[in-house]
């Protein structure tokens, strides 16, 4: 990958940053015009343990307000780390931008990803996806609210699902 695109994911990976910092100031939040949202104004968390195996971080949260259906943010996984089963109502993005990691949907074999891919998920397609055992990755997640939601969350990937998914996935970017 070049250094541009590195550069353009990463860019898009801080744009994608929380708006948090515009909630706590109304008069900015009710702003029409463009807005740009500051590195590092939003808080992290850990990602729940009902949703996630392993450690989790989401930061960068960003959800504008009705018209607005889009929102998503920056979510780092540790190596073994990854989400349960799930499903979007609309799709979904990843846009990877460290490390590598997979993507499964159920009945499927896993597919590996690196810096610089995209992965689409899409509508009402039951999945999972994280890092590699032997390293973390990064992704900047974008999914549609549709009434109310943009993820319905499942059971937890079994050891022996990602076993079988981290075995056949090669190791690392080619």
């Amino acid at each position: 990958m070049s250094n541009r695109a590195g550069r353009t994911i990463a860019a898009l990976g801080m744009a994608c940053l929380s708006v948090t910092a515009l909630a706590q100031e109304p008069e900015k939040a009710e702003r029409r015009g463009v807005s740009v949202i500051r590195a590092g104004t939003g808080p992290a968390a850990k990602g729940p343990a009902q949703n996630f195996t392993g450690t989790v971080r989401v930061e960068g949260r960003f959800q504008r307000e009705a018209p607005a259906r889009v929102g998503g943010a920056t979510v780092t996984f540790e190596p073994g780390a990854h989400t349960a089963w799930h499903t979007h109502p609309l799709g979904q993005t990843l846009v990877v931008t460290r490390g590598h990691g997979f993507v499964q949907e159920w009945g499927s074999p896993a597919q590996a990803f690196v810096p610089g891919d995209v992965v689409w998920i899409p509508p009402q397609t039951k999945h999972w996806h994280g890092a590699a055992p032997d390293g973390g990755m990064t992704h900047v997640a974008i999914a549609e609210v549709q009434d109310g939601s943009s993820v319905t969350w499942m059971e937890p990937v079994s050891e022996e699902q990602y076993r079988e998914a981290a075995a056949v996935i090669p190791r690392g970017p080619s």
